[in-house]
């Protein structure tokens, strides 16, 4: 089995898991509905259980799932360069990111490992293991922008012009 071939199987996973978060969300949401409109009798752990996967959700797919060409980003100055400005913008961004989240990372990681002496209100899990999606997403973030930075200071690298879609050199 080939890197790539694995690479796949692990992104189609990251994609499967994503969707059932989507599916647990969605299916809280409807009995939130059910219980508290139609049998009168409100609970709270479903909208608890809507929040913790709208989080999970958001993060996991930023991080695993969400691909660099899906990204939105304001790329007005970017797309107006030539090819070689724009490879100096995304190694220049890249550093600067790299840099942000690997200054933030032991602030974070306290913040999540203090968080177990708390736990969510109606299903009791302890904050760290509820926050502790945003350690995985922020170990993606460094390791996806430490990616961009290498791609961008290789010469015969070609670089994806995010504007137009074209890939460049």
């Amino acid at each position: 089995m080939r890197l790539s071939s694995i690479g796949t199987f692990f992104y189609r996973r990251a994609e499967n898991l994503l969707a059932l978060m989507l599916a647990v969300m969605f299916l809280a949401f409807l009995a939130q509905i059910l219980f508290r409109y139609v049998l009168n009798l409100p609970i709270g752990w479903t909208s608890e259980l809507t929040v913790i996967m709208w989080l999970w959700l958001v993060l996991w797919g930023a991080a695993l799932v969400l691909r660099e060409d899906e990204e939105i980003r304001f790329d007005l100055v970017y797309s107006s360069v030539r090819p070689g400005a724009r490879r100096w913008m995304a190694a220049i961004a890249a550093l600067a990111l790299i840099a942000l989240y690997l200054l933030s990372m032991p602030a974070a990681y306290d913040y999540v490992t203090f968080m177990k002496v708390q736990k969510s209100a109606y299903m009791k899990i302890r904050f760290d293991y509820l926050f502790s999606i945003y350690i995985i997403f922020a170990v993606a973030v460094l390791v996806r922008y430490g990616w961009i930075l290498w791609r961008a200071l290789r010469p015969g690298e070609v670089m994806p012009d995010e504007g137009t879609g074209e890939r460049r050199s």
